[in-house]
């Protein structure tokens, strides 16, 4: 199975998870664009009982030349930057490659680990690794499975997507407070409706699936617009799991697009990307991060981050 640097990358396996009754509405604000890049974090490591959640599409390493926005090797350092800024307790990626899984890795403090697995099975293609503070979180059991009509094969699709889609999930305990939970990460596909709309009923009926006693923390990027879609309806209304950028406390950012593709983000644009959590989390604080270093974007998306309490 796929564990970290440390361990052995892994098998698929069918899976479940626990459809959970979201929270209410909450009162939110938004605050005033920061000078991105030469600031404090905005969420940063998580004290106490609260869990720091985060869901960030690094982009794949296209090969893209030196110098142009797309460059892995100048948006490897910002990306390290930003992580060693806002320190995640737990972080669902999209799009790495397995070198870009292991670099980012070695870019985190060393108390972090990973579990993930390329969609094509061993370290092929792209991975929907989780991260994890491990002085803070304790693995108990993990799984992935794949978005088709076979989720338990390897690099299956099956709904018209021509781009292999899955699942990894991890369940966790909190060293703090003892309490247990599943955190979700995945990738939707970025062409087919139908897809998105399949992908959603399984995660759904996978979510049902789980200990209905434990918490669920859902990240990805979606491909497809909160509050709007079909796929979002599924997950919420259908799923019983709440929006966190919708229920948290209070809000850090504006309501960025989570998709700016290198170029300024845009207030009031399509959130593709989403943290959503199930019953028994409270939602503290919620940003839409579009941090940069020195005019560079650590990716063509900006990272969603969620502070909450189990």
């Amino acid at each position: 199975m796929g564990i970290s640097r440390r361990g052995v990358l892994g098998a698929a396996g069918a899976a479940g998870a626990a459809g959970l009754v979201g929270l209410g509405a909450t009162q939110a604000t938004a605050a005033a664009p920061l000078e991105r890049g030469s600031r404090d974090a905005l969420i940063g490591e998580a004290t106490g009982d609260r869990l720091h959640v985060m869901t960030f599409n690094i982009r794949m390493d296209a090969n893209a030349a030196p110098g142009t926005p797309d460059s892995w090797a100048d948006r490897r350092p910002v990306l390290a930057r930003f992580l060693d800024l806002e320190r995640p307790t737990l972080l669902g990626v999209q799009e790495a490659l397995y070198h870009q899984v292991k670099q980012v890795r070695d870019d985190l403090p060393g108390h972090y680990d990973w579990i993930g697995l390329g969609r094509e099975g061993g370290g092929r293609g792209e991975y929907m690794a989780i991260y994890f503070d491990a002085r803070r979180v304790e693995p108990l059991d993990y799984d992935h499975f794949w978005l088709s009509d076979t989720p338990s094969v390897i690099g299956s699709a099956s709904w018209g997507n021509t781009v292999v889609r899955m699942v990894t999930w991890v369940r966790f305990r909190d060293a703090r407070t003892g309490r247990e939970f599943t955190h979700v990460n995945t990738h939707f596909d970025h062409q087919s409706e139908n897809s998105r709309q399949r992908s959603a009923a399984l995660v759904r009926d996978r979510i049902g699936g789980f200990d209905p006693t434990l918490p669920v923390l859902l990240t990805g990027d979606f491909n497809t617009p909160a509050g709007t879609s079909e796929s979002y309806r599924i997950l919420t209304a259908e799923a019983g799991l709440s929006d966190t950028w919708l229920t948290a406390e209070r809000r850090l950012t504006p309501a960025w697009g989570t998709f700016p593709n290198y170029r300024d983000p845009v207030e009031g644009a399509n959130r593709i990307d989403w943290v959503l959590a199930g019953d028994g989390v409270t939602v503290l604080r919620a940003a839409i991060n579009t941090y940069r270093h020195d005019g560079r974007y650590p990716s063509d998306h900006a990272p969603v981050q969620a502070l909450v309490r189990l």
